[in-house]
């Protein structure tokens, strides 16, 4: 089993910028895909960033150029640094951890970007 623990979430200004970080707990890390899901009051839960166990990463176009994730093998942690936030990614931010059957989430963080 894993556990995904986050941190990083808060209150920022239009524009400014947060660090999402994502540490796995009791499972492997390396070979697993790791991802950042948000979901905002009333809309469906959605895939924001992505990264393989290569390290390729990919992203929608909503937040492309302005998110970027990465990963520390050795930390077992997943990052999603967020810039030029603008007050739609206002939302809670879960990490995902994906390796063969096995699948688990954090338990969530909300970024609020405020105009």
């Amino acid at each position: 089993q894993v556990q995904l623990v986050e941190f990083g979430g808060g209150l920022v200004q239009l524009g400014g910028s947060l660090r999402l970080s994502c540490a796995a707990v009791g499972s492997s890390f390396s070979n697993a895909v790791m991802g950042w899901y948000r979901q905002a009051p009333g809309k469906q839960r959605e895939l924001v960033a992505v990264i393989t166990s290569g390290g390729i990463a990919n992203y929608p176009d909503s937040v492309k150029g302005r998110f970027t994730i990465s990963r520390d093998n050795a930390k077992k942690t997943v990052y999603l640094q967020m810039n030029l936030l603008k007050p739609e990614d206002t939302a809670v931010y879960y990490c995902n951890y994906k390796l063969g059957s096995l699948l688990a989430w954090g338990q969530g963080t909300q970024v609020t970007v405020s105009s």
